[in-house]
């Protein structure tokens, strides 16, 4: 997502037509749980998140994806939810660059 103040990724299976969890194999579900504890440690190690919140919410967008928020007590929203939280600030390029290269990184994705 692309509001600079919070760190939030989308994971997405790479699956047609699922809206919900319960519509994913066990290996495809495994597969999504190990990228969600995967993503969650590297939000933890590499950008100290204090908490990360992950959430499966389909009101706008009705394809199965997971939403993994790295939440930091100092952050503006913190305690309360990032999700409508005021107008987002964007990302300048080359910061969400840095974060999608690393991310590529850590999960040995090439382009």
């Amino acid at each position: 997502m692309n509001d600079s103040r919070f760190l939030w990724c989308v994971l997405v299976p790479m699956k047609e037509g699922l809206t919900e969890l319960y519509q994913l194999s066990k290996t495809d579900n495994n597969i999504l749980n190990s990228e969600i504890i995967k993503l969650s440690k590297i939000l933890v190690d590499e950008f100290h998140a204090d908490k990360i919140n992950i959430g499966s919410l389909g009101n706008i967008v009705s394809q199965l994806h997971i939403h993994v928020v790295a939440r930091k007590v100092n952050d503006p929203a913190w305690p309360l939810p990032v999700w409508g939280y005021k107008k987002p600030i964007k990302y300048k390029k080359s910061q969400s660059d840095d974060i999608i290269k690393l991310l590529r990184i850590k999960f040995n994705i090439r382009k």
